[in-house]
């Protein structure tokens, strides 16, 4: 009898270790997400400070962005996206520049960080896309602008144009990346714009921000990934954009049941709104009237977590973890920036905690971890790399996320356009004969 229970006792164990493990795969897929702002390429704030005079504006740009060379920048990214190996990436700030010969040709295409980035990749990664919808949405864009963004690089311009200068401009966008092996479980994509806008100068240069999603299905469950650059520009005693465009993603994604992702530059930190005077190097929104401090509802980050989003992490409380702080050129800590941020903790000069991944609907994290912290860096932002494990397999698909429009440039903006330029013409050609 003793004999009888121990071989069953035994013969028990032994179908309970071969079927553990097979059970826990079956229902319990993981899989690795990465947030990356992949810069730009120039100080957008020195940039605006030049504003009127826009070919200044221009030019400090253009060349900020050809001494960040991003065909050096996308090797040391994609190094590093292939060390950690994640499923699905994030990217902002995912930047073409255009030019313009004149003000009757097309524009051309000089940079596309995107595509360098994913050639960088030898081809492991490709953009998500499903039914000639792709997972990349243009964002904000400052067009070519004859006499008004005209810029000089006779060593680049001479090849493409046979001229010294050409109008130049940007669009900047969001894009999610996926492994090649990935490509064919993407289920659907969509792109779509935020209704609050920013405006530089009114009625001739705003800016719009948006998201892009992917239903992709992962071990034969749908998961929702959506990776969003939110505003990074506030006004004092105002609700800060980045918090307008928060309450409109978490509206949109209201309805999805699926296990859901968003990655992404919240332009957010825990701490915002911030006491007047409390350390601030970051120029982070700080409190007023309408917004109090550590109000929730001018605070993007918050708005999340109120919404049932968990932060993936690592804690973004904890000074270690803050994600931006790196100078323009991105040759180590902004100067005027370092010693706070060692004040606080961070002693790599990161002295704001902006981007995050957020999960929802039945995902647990398994680990996260910043990255990209360390020199040499090749983007003004150190990331956020996770892995999570599913929990809700038996997630349905949900319906696709609301579409929403950018508002087109009207027949008066194209007429301010139009003055403003011929005005700069004219003042140029007065100083050149006196």
């Amino acid at each position: 009898m003793k004999l009888r229970v121990v071989t069953s006792t035994l013969i028990g164990s032994i179908i309970l270790a071969f079927l553990t493990p097979f059970s826990a795969q079956a229902t319990e897929p993981t899989f690795t997400v990465m947030s990356r702002n992949i810069y730009l390429g120039a100080d957008v704030g020195v940039a605006l400070e030049l504003i009127p005079d826009m070919p200044a504006a221009a030019q400090f740009m253009w060349d900020q962005v050809n001494k960040n060379d991003f065909s050096k920048r996308s090797i040391a990214l994609a190094a590093e996206i292939k060390e950690y190996k994640p499923d699905v990436i994030g990217l902002q700030e995912a930047t073409i520049w255009y030019c313009k010969k004149n003000a009757w040709s097309k524009k051309t295409e000089v940079f596309n960080f995107t595509d360098q980035l994913l050639k960088s990749l030898d081809g492991d990664y490709v953009l998500a896309s499903k039914d000639g919808e792709t997972a990349f949405n243009p964002g904000y864009s400052i067009n070519p602008i004859p006499f008004l963004t005209m810029v000089k690089d006779p060593t680049r311009f001479q090849k493409i144009f046979g001229q010294d200068k050409a109008a130049c401009g940007f669009q900047i966008g969001d894009a999610l990346a996926v492994k090649k092996s990935l490509a064919d479980q993407i289920v659907q994509v969509g792109n779509t714009e935020y209704e609050a806008s920013y405006s530089i100068v009114p009625t001739l240069m705003t800016i719009y921000r948006g998201y892009t999603w992917a239903d992709i299905n992962i071990a034969n469950t749908p998961v929702r990934f959506v990776t969003t650059h939110l505003e990074s520009i506030w006004d004092e005693n105002k609700v800060p954009n980045a918090a307008k465009q928060a309450t409109q993603l978490i509206s949109d994604l209201k309805d999805t049941q699926m296990p859901l992702v968003v990655i992404g530059d919240f332009n957010s930190d825990p701490r915002d709104p911030r006491p007047t005077n409390a350390a601030n190097p970051g120029l982070q929104p700080t409190a007023s009237e309408e917004c109090p401090a550590g109000d929730s509802k001018c605070n993007a980050y918050r708005l999340m977590r109120d919404a049932g989003f968990n932060d993936a992490g690592p804690d973004s409380s904890d000074p270690t973890t803050f994600t931006w702080g790196m100078n323009a050129l991105l040759t180590g800590p902004d100067a005027d920036r370092l010693k706070s941020a060692q004040g606080m903790g961070n002693e790599y000069g990161f002295t704001d905690r902006l981007d995050y991944i957020f999960a929802k609907n039945g995902i647990d994290v398994t680990t996260s971890q910043i990255i990209g912290y360390k020199a040499p860096y090749a983007t003004d932002h150190a990331g956020v790399f996770a892995e999570f494990t599913i929990v809700n397999t038996l997630a349905d698909q949900s319906a696709p996320l609301p579409e929403h429009k950018p508002f087109p440039i009207s027949f008066w903006q194209w007429v301010g356009i139009a003055l403003l330029a011929l005005l700069i013409w004219r003042i140029k050609q007065r100083l050149t004969r006196a």
